[in-house]
């Protein structure tokens, strides 16, 4: 128990650095795709380091307050994943942070603020009930919710589970806020609602929601590598690949409407789940 918890504690420690990488060296492969140079790797953390330097400024104390249990969210996922605790916790943590998201751009009087909002609700609509069937999909081949049995399970979970990783990708994408799916909150601010629901936001709380950014990436990339736990090897080349296809994915698609990721996602989503969930069930 004491070593889980020096691990836990080591990593909430350490997840904003890879975060910060992963999002440097996403920048970097970006560029090289669009025939760019592109920034340092390390611009992210100069980036933050320049908003927590800023003077605050809110519009409410909603937002503060938003952007605080965002954060706070993101980190509580983190530690109890790496504590090997339970997906369903994980899932409910998470959720909070996003409903806190959401209440601290609906509270901004903006239009963009408050589209970027709406936009959110309709993500989250679409990702949380595939998030929800992966983890039925893994309780029923390990017998737990816990990552611990997961991680005791002999063979790796993309075996029996190839259909729920692909549902995953589209969790990801969607987190990560890539094409075709960056309705609410576009990194690169190219979109009609400019950053949706970070529009009102600057400063050290902007700065606090791109780090919690930073957590939630990490947490579901772990939540993939649960997919190859049996190899080390195995985990590094299956986050390599989904990680270099989501920006190829970002780079090659464009930004399609609300509409049609409600449709697409929970279409394609749930027809693979269940096609993947009654193969487990017969075998």
């Amino acid at each position: 128990m004491v070593g889980k918890l020096v691990l836990a504690l080591l990593a909430v420690a350490l997840t904003p650095l890879v975060g910060g990488l992963l999002a440097g060296v996403d920048r970097r492969l970006t560029a090289w795709l669009q025939s760019r140079y592109g920034p340092p790797v390390l611009q992210p953390f100069y980036d933050v380091l320049k908003l927590l330097g800023k003077t605050k400024m809110v519009v409410n104390p909603w937002q503060a307050l938003s952007a605080s249990v965002y954060l706070a969210a993101a980190v509580t996922s983190v530690f109890i994943f790496f504590m090997q605790g339970d997906l369903l916790l994980i899932f409910f943590v998470l959720t909070i942070g996003a409903v806190f998201l959401v209440v601290g751009a609906l509270s901004a009087p903006s239009p963009y603020s408050q589209i970027g909002g709406q936009r959110e609700l309709w993500q989250m609509l679409a990702y949380e009930p595939l998030l929800i069937l992966v983890f039925v999909s893994m309780a029923m081949v390990t017998g737990s919710f816990r990552i611990t049995a997961i991680l005791e399970h002999p063979t790796p979970l993309l075996y029996d589970l190839p259909l729920m990783f692909i549902v995953l990708g589209y969790v990801l994408t969607i987190k990560l806020r890539k094409s075709p799916f960056d309705i609410s909150a576009s990194q690169h601010a190219h979109q009609e609602i400019v950053r949706g629901v970070l529009t009102e936001y600057s400063g050290p709380h902007l700065a606090l929601l791109e780090i919690a950014h930073w957590f939630e990436v990490v947490l579901v990339l772990g939540i993939c590598s649960l997919f190859f736990a049996t190899s080390a090897l195995g985990v590094v080349v299956l986050l390599a690949a989904t990680y270099f296809l989501e920006i190829l994915i970002d780079n090659v698609m464009a930004r399609m409407t609300w509409r049609w990721m409600l449709r697409s996602v929970l279409t394609v989503g749930l027809v693979l789940s269940l096609v993947n969930i009654l193969w487990l069930y017969v075998a």
